[in-house]
């Protein structure tokens, strides 16, 4: 039988469909998100589920996290991100012990006991131009794709200073240095060492590796770097770092179905 995590972020819809015997992952996949989030969740679902020959009947439990989670009205449960993602962590890092989580509206940092449970956690949802929003908003001004922003990166030899938190602001800011003549590259490094630094500045002096970092952002190259910077010690990319949230609702999944 089959457990099902659905992450219905900001930016993106993620599915995951784990195996309930053996926790394989059996299928897994990423749309981007809409006005129409159950409707985007329900084609998903179909997809992989005729994609892997899976019966609707084969399914144990679903469980829904993420901004739209309350919009997925078949699934069994709702759970927050926070403890989605650390348990996702955990499969795939088991030693981890703090999660930076950077997606499309905010940024998290979550710590976790020696256990794995979360023991405390800080969010940032009010500075827009330190998520993944504002790097969209940069690689269109850039003209390059969100990808595109990594290999700017990699060319940058002295990162600009970004110091504005709002969009608006930020986006003044970065024309202004435009204007001065500024390489893109560097001001593309810059708004990435500013962001690591609002993170490093959320955590404070106690974070405690490993540290692996998730969500979109983390596809990003260099962005991992900045933090390994800003923080002082070294970040781990999760592998599919997209999928944390929903392979962890998958695993919550699991345990709804052991209980009833």
């Amino acid at each position: 039988m089959i457990a099902v995590g659905i992450d219905a972020g900001s930016r993106a819809l993620k599915i995951a469909l784990l195996h309930s015997g053996t926790s394989e992952i059996l299928a897994s996949g990423v749309v981007d998100q809409g006005v129409k989030q159950e409707a985007l969740a329900k084609a998903l679902f179909e997809e992989l589920l005729d994609g892997s020959g899976i019966e609707r009947g084969d399914i144990d439990a679903v469980v829904a996290t993420g901004y739209g989670r309350d919009t997925i009205s078949f699934a069994d449960m709702t759970v927050t991100e926070i403890t989605c993602h650390a348990r996702g962590v955990r499969m795939v890092v088991p030693d981890a012990m703090t999660i930076i989580d950077i997606g499309g509206q905010d940024s998290k940092l979550t710590r976790l006991d020696d256990g794995g449970v979360v023991r405390d956690f800080v969010m940032n949802d009010r500075c827009a131009a330190g998520t993944g929003s504002f790097l969209e908003v940069i690689a269109e001004r850039m003209k390059v794709g969100i990808e595109g922003l990594g290999e700017m990166v990699a060319r940058s030899r002295k990162p600009a200073a970004i110091s504005s938190t709002c969009v608006v602001f930020a986006e003044t800011e970065i024309l202004g240095l435009l204007a001065e003549g500024v390489p893109p590259e560097d001001i593309v490094a810059g708004v990435l060492r500013s962001i690591a630094t609002r993170v490093s500045s959320m955590a404070g002096r106690n974070v405690r590796p490993p540290i692996v970092f998730t969500g979109g952002v983390a596809l990003i190259p260099g962005m991992a770097d900045a933090l390994e910077s800003a923080l002082g010690h070294p970040v781990v990319i999760a592998p599919d770092p997209q999928m944390t949230g929903a392979l962890g609702a998958a695993i919550v999944a699991l345990g709804l179905k052991a209980s009833r």
